[in-house]
């Protein structure tokens, strides 16, 4: 198992807050959306990307309640196989909800690394449908540069410095297009996302980005 994948696997075993949830969700949809534009992805995928890294983490919904309150170190392991469902629970729920084949493939396989060493399907390279590569790498980022209950953000140069060490993962165009959009004048309401203006992002995204 890769260091990036525990880490985000640990957030959630170590505890989850629903707040903390619709945030990090609106931080990668925000930054999906921005890496999509970048590869000149058209509105259509834009706006179903936007929906899709929006609720990556549903499925965290269905967890037993034990697995967020429990910090037994013993039981990590264990857990962990349990948190992995989260990807099939979050594509289930969408689909129940009639969303189309697209998101529930994104949602599904968000979790899924370049080189083939992911999760649920362990599949690899283009075999991954895009708007998950773009979800991946945004997630990970968004959760580096978030506080975690066993420790503190990371700046955002650490956390791209630890994303190139592990680069293998992730497509490198999508890599590539996330470091455009990184060091543009786009990221700045993701920065404000970042340091708590969640509110006025969160209204102020969905009338950009999201067809109502």
């Amino acid at each position: 198992m890769n260091r990036l994948s525990v880490s985000r696997d640990r957030t959630d075993i170590m505890g989850y807050d629903f707040a903390d949830a619709i945030e990090h969700g609106t931080i990668v949809s925000e930054l999906s959306v921005l890496v999509a534009k970048c590869l000149g992805m058209d509105e259509d995928f834009c706006n179903d990307i936007a929906i899709a890294a929006m609720l990556h983490d549903i499925g965290k919904l269905r967890l037993s309640e034990h697995l967020h309150k429990e910090r037994s170190e013993a039981m990590v392991v264990e857990k962990m196989k349990y948190v992995r469902m989260h990807a099939t629970f979050s594509r289930d729920i969408m689909k129940e909800h009639g969303y189309a084949d697209n998101l529930l493939d994104m949602v599904y396989h968000h979790h899924e690394n370049y080189d083939g060493s992911g999760y649920p399907s362990n599949i690899s390279g283009e075999d991954i449908p895009l708007g998950a590569r773009i979800i991946r790498v945004c997630d990970v980022f968004a959760a580096l540069v978030s506080d975690r209950s066993y420790r503190k953000a990371f700046s955002e140069n650490v956390a791209i410095e630890l994303m190139i060490e592990e680069e293998r993962h992730f497509d490198m165009k999508v890599f590539l297009a996330f470091l455009e959009v990184i060091h543009s004048d786009d990221y700045n309401r993701v920065r404000r996302l970042m340091h708590g203006d969640i509110a006025a992002c969160v209204v102020s995204y969905y009338q950009d980005n999201i067809d109502m």
